[in-house]
Formats: C-alpha cells, structure tokens, sequence
C-alpha cells in the first residue's frame, strides 16, 4: 500500500528530503544518524557505504563513521561478507518502549481488534507528526481471505487518502499551501482539486472523512480525527475495505462505530 508522493522514484524522492534535512539541521551528528536509519529502513535489501553516502549526499568517510557508532550501539547490523548494512535488533528496544508508553497506542488496540472483527475490515491507528507524515502505529486486520495490510512504522503523505482530509479540514493550511501538497500526491484515480475541497468541506461538517477508491482503486477508507490534551489533531483511527463489500455489510454503521469510538478515544485522551 506505500506510495510515494511524487512522480520521481521512491528512492530518489526519500533519499534528497533526507540529505536536506541533514544539510539543514543545527546538530547534524543526530541528524546524520537518524537519516541513516530511515534510509535502511526503507530499503528492502542491505545497504553499502557508497551507495548510502550518495543518496544522503555525504562523504563516504563520514557515513562509514556515523555507522560504525551505529553498528556499535546495535542500531545497525554489517554482514562481514557483503560489507553492506542494515537494521539490527536494537532499533526494536526503542520501538517496544515507545509503543508501550503511548497512551493512544494501549488505549486503541483494543478498540482496532474490535471493529476489525465487527466490520471485517484492516484497522489502523496512526499518528499525526505535523504537517510531514500521517505514522502508522497500531494496526488489526480483517479475518477474510482478501486482506488490505498496512505495517506498524509505515509512512504516508500526510494529506494522502481519507486521512489527509481530515487533516486538511481541522489544520490552519491556507489554499495556496493546500494545493502546493496536493499537486505533489499520487492516487489511483486522482479527484480533481475542487472535488478535494469540497471533500474536505463535508469532512467538517460530518466529523469524519472518506476516500472512495481515489488513493487505491477500489478501496473505500475512513478516517475520524483523535484529540489529544491540547485539542490538537494528534492521531486516526482509520477504516480500508474493499468498496463492494463495505457497502454490502453496512458502511453507515461503521461510520458511525468509527466517529464513537474516536470521541471516547479523545475524551479518555483529555482532547
């Protein structure tokens, strides 16, 4: 389900944004590190020194420095052999204890396991990290053969799919910002920009949003925006099914179920 969110490759895409937020920032040790990371992250396959260095725009040197560190805190694993890097198991004890002290994360996986079950549908609870990326945190997925699957720790666009919406409607983003980021998305069937808004518009007025088989063909989402203690947008509860199927077994009632759900999840949140 991962796309990108414009029309160059992933890789290419991911790994300049990573190289400017290293040029960019005022401790580019951490910053080195942390792009590091996410680049192996990302890759399907180990990653050489060369060809890290190159897509982070570093010296090669300074890359071979910065894992080293890393390899030695256990971040990062390297295959004697192949002399090329990735994610070791340490990364793991950072994401366990970030999981497990996450109020929203304890308070909705109960409340995924359970609409997934009711509504045959892949659940998904994720987390709004401004106006970067929308994080998947916590998921549960449906028990028919067809399944729709998203991993904990995926990324998206944050305006992407019927989160996106949510996010637009209850963000202060102006409309030259708002088009700025929508002409970068990439759907199955794009909605024109109009369409957009006036979506957006419905989003506030019902509370929750929909994506009717724009981002994935054929796939209906819905997402209700989460309140934290500051009554700032901080988190989703967000509903994928095939579109048939959804409207066959009662799309309305899992809207509904979503949006009660959502504003328990925010009231026991303090939003």
């Amino acid at each position: 389900m991962n796309k990108t969110d414009n029309s160059q490759p992933a890789h290419i895409t991911r790994g300049r944004k990573l190289a400017q937020a290293v040029k960019d920032s005022k401790a580019p040790a951490i910053s080195r590190a942390a792009a590091i990371l996410r680049l192996l992250g990302r890759s399907d396959t180990p990653l050489g020194v060369q060809t890290i260095a190159r897509e982070l725009d570093l010296v090669p040197s300074t890359a071979l420095n910065v894992l080293r560190a890393l390899v030695t805190e256990q971040f990062v694993n390297m295959d004697p052999d192949t002399k090329r890097y990735s994610l070791d198991a340490g990364v793991l004890t950072l994401a366990r204890q970030w999981l497990g002290r996450d109020q929203f994360t304890s308070l909705a996986q109960p409340v995924l396991d359970r609409l997934s079950h009711t509504h045959d549908v892949t659940m998904l609870g994720v987390q709004i990290s401004g106006l970067d990326n929308i994080i998947v945190v916590s998921c549960s997925e449906a028990g028919s053969n067809f399944q729709l699957r998203a991993e904990v720790g995926s990324r998206f666009p944050v305006f992407v799919s019927a989160t996106g919406r949510c996010i637009a409607a209850f963000s202060d983003c102006s409309n030259v910002d708002l088009k700025a980021q929508f002409d970068k998305l990439r759907w199955d069937e794009p909605p024109a920009y109009e369409e957009w808004l006036q979506q957006i518009e419905q989003t506030r007025e019902q509370g929750f949003a929909m994506d009717t088989g724009n981002y994935i063909s054929g796939v209906t989402v819905v997402a209700v925006p989460v309140w934290n203690s500051r009554g700032q947008l901080s988190n989703a509860l967000v509903a994928l099914g095939i579109g048939s199927a959804l409207l066959r077994s009662g799309l309305a009632e899992l809207q509904q179920a979503l949006t009660e759900e959502a504003r328990k999840l925010s009231s026991r949140l303090g939003g």
